[in-house]
């Protein structure tokens, strides 16, 4: 136990003091967290098996999942705080129409090359996870953009587009990755799964959106009982912490895999609250404040899991460069053609498809179950050497995207320290 704390503290500590690395560069604290964390991990500090001092094994990061998933129920509720209906009204068909686009055509781009690949050189990687690889593509992760967007105090047109267009990310890429996985095993096995095809995917969403509106309306009648600001924060946290738990829950009835997105159900439950609660904007705000060590340690802990030996697989950068390339033209191309489509401004159909080059969590579940297909694993390392280049370019990319588009203002030399500081007295003479 004593081990764990003092690692935990060294990961927190050694993530801060990369950040003050980073922002001389000009970087993303998100992206010095991950450093933090690739230093931390096995491969680095870690292997020198000293107890306490950073992660000795993968095994050890994996055993604090609990960290990261908490972590991203919190960020997903905070997601959901961009749901409010003044917000849908102006924006929400816009944020629909591109977020399906993006997702699909980023799913068709990467099919299309890797099922060439396939049919030039059978051997380096099967049409099962070719099609697997597509679906896997159009995952975005939020994380990373909301801690881009929550550390510049980034505004305008085009971050509240991306809020939104992050958020319904999550729901294509799941009935994709469905559609293409299902499409899959019919390859190897010879028969098709309408049930993991259709039904199972269709069933999560609703279970999802359902449980999240139900979670978020008891938070708001629970909240009414507190009237203390911290008494009030501890409830949304403990609801929150709640609906992470439901959420990854699964059962079978009748055949069918009945389960929740804990990303769709804390968005949901914070898109509810923030609509049917008063004082959600304020609540949301201390939360907010509340979760930034916990970001942090998701943050860091998220490097320290990035396998770095399939860095020696010729195979896998061949194949993860093409992926990646062949994604990032799909994610720019389905967002711009959606933004033409809807008419939005230049600079957001510029810019929008850059900042959605993130990816991390959810491409990796997604991986992990495509690691039952006959070469599951090419597909496995490929996604993680996606991830491990996505989360390290991806921060800045999205910085200057909308710095680019004027929505970040240039950095200061503002410091916490001198701000707080007491103002002097004045003096009865002075007006």
């Amino acid at each position: 136990m004593e081990t764990l704390f003092i690692s935990l503290a060294i990961a927190m500590i050694g993530g801060l003091l990369m950040s003050r690395v980073a922002k001389k560069v000009h970087l993303p604290a998100v992206t010095a967290y991950l450093v933090a964390g690739l230093l931390l991990g096995p491969y680095c500090i870690g292997a020198l098996q000293i107890p306490g001092l950073g992660f000795n094994t993968l095994e050890e990061v994996e055993a604090l999942s609990i960290i990261s998933k908490a972590a991203l129920g919190f960020i997903a509720f905070t997601i959901g705080n961009e749901f409010r209906i003044s917000q849908l009204k102006s924006m929400g068909k816009q944020a629909i129409i591109i977020g399906i686009m993006e997702g699909v055509v980023t799913c068709i781009v990467v099919d299309i090359v890797l099922i060439a690949l396939h049919l030039a050189f059978p051997h380096i990687i099967s049409l099962s996870s070719a099609i697997t690889l597509g679906a896997i593509a159009s995952a975005t992760a939020p994380a990373a953009t909301l801690m881009v967007i929550k550390q510049y105090k980034a505004d305008g047109p085009l971050t509240k587009l991306l809020m939104l267009v992050v958020a319904l990310d999550d729901a294509v890429a799941l009935i994709l990755f469905a559609v293409s996985y299902g499409v899959a095993n019919a390859i190897e096995a010879g028969s098709i799964s309408i049930t993991g095809m259709v039904v199972e995917p269709i069933v999560e969403i609703i279970l999802s959106l359902v449980l999240g509106a139900v979670t978020g309306f008891l938070l708001n009648f629970m909240e009414q009982f507190f009237h203390s600001r911290s008494k009030r924060m501890a409830i949304s946290v403990a609801f929150v912490l709640l609906t992470v738990g439901i959420s990854m829950l699964e059962f079978n009835i009748g055949g069918v895999n009945f389960g929740f997105s804990l990303l769709l159900v804390c968005m949901m439950t914070g898109t509810v609250f923030c609509n049917v609660c008063e004082t959600s904007e304020e609540l949301m705000g201390r939360v907010e404040g509340w979760t930034v060590p916990l970001n942090i340690l998701f943050f860091v802990l998220a490097g320290a899991e990035l396998d770095l030996q399939i860095l020696s697989d010729p195979m896998v950068l061949l194949i993860g460069l093409i992926y990646i390339v062949c994604r990032c033209l799909g994610k720019y191309l389905g967002a711009s053609s959606g933004c033409k489509m809807m008419k939005c401004d230049s600079q957001i159909t510029k810019y929008l498809g850059i900042t959605l080059f993130p990816q991390a969590g959810v491409a990796l579940g997604m991986s992990l179950t495509a690691a039952n297909l006959s070469d599951g694993a090419i597909v496995r390392n490929v996604v993680l050497f996606g991830v491990l280049i996505y989360e390290l370019v991806g921060p800045a990319l999205t910085k200057r995207s909308l710095t680019a588009a004027g929505e970040i203002r240039p950095e200061g030399k503002t410091s916490a320290r001198s701000m707080n500081q007491p103002k002097p007295p004045v003096s009865l003479g002075q007006k």
